[in-house]
């Protein structure tokens, strides 16, 4: 699973999305959930990503929560959760296993994406750990200047503001150096070349008939079984 080309994964993420609407009894998504799961532990990335993954999870709960307190049935509520969690943990494979770089030239070369939107799209990615790790070191730092983190929820909240802005301003800073590194390195040029072939190859090809198959399945399943 790990040596697919990207644009098999790719496929196989949006495929993942399309099965996940499509679906809506919980037995179907929950099979499709233990499925991503499989596919994670097989790629080796189950226990690499497992904080997110129960992030992710905890965030689902919350999801089936608010559709119970609105009104919803009990069934709706766990739909919604597993649909949720049916759509998202396919990306946990996908980020994991595909360099960044690799990403953007499967979407300029095979999906034909212009290369400024491509770039932008996995910059905003690269960005994410970045931004994360930004925020834990500015938190440690507040922190060991006697910045109390206990209290309510209005308390937290506050102490989170006091957070915001150092991080914007690192994210501004960021940002300049990313536009002066792009401007020295000739972005925007109109001939671009890439370091890493992204050619399917035999057994992507297969894997991308499957999951067409697959999808044509489910789709089939839910308008004359109701699955």
């Amino acid at each position: 699973m790990r040596n697919l080309v990207p644009l098999t994964k790719i496929l196989l993420t949006l495929g993942t999305a399309v099965w996940a609407i499509v679906l809506h009894r919980p037995e179907s998504l929950l099979y499709l959930c233990v499925l991503e799961l499989l596919i994670l532990l097989v790629s080796g990335e189950l226990f690499k990503n497992i904080k997110a993954l129960i992030m992710l999870i905890i965030f689902a709960a919350l999801l089936g929560a608010i559709e119970k307190v609105g009104g919803g049935s009990t069934e709706e509520s766990v739909v919604a959760a597993l649909r949720m969690l049916g759509m998202t943990i396919i990306f946990i494979y996908l980020l994991g296993t595909v360099k960044l770089q690799d990403l953007t030239a499967s979407m300029v070369r095979q999906l034909k994406v212009p290369y400024e939107y491509a770039f932008m799209f996995t910059a905003g990615l690269r960005f994410i750990p970045d931004f994360i790790e930004e925020n834990r070191a500015v938190s440690e730092a507040q922190a060991c200047r006697g910045l109390a983190v206990k209290g309510n929820f209005f308390k937290q909240v506050k102490r989170y503001m006091s957070i915001v802005r150092p991080l914007m301003l690192r994210s501004l800073g960021r940002s300049e150096t990313m536009a002066l590194s792009l401007e020295l390195r000739g972005f925007g040029g109109s001939r671009r070349t890439f370091m890493e072939s992204v050619a399917p190859k035999g057994k992507d090809y297969v894997f991308m008939v499957l999951i067409l198959l697959v999808t044509a399945a489910v789709i089939y399943g839910r308008v004359k079984l109701g699955m």
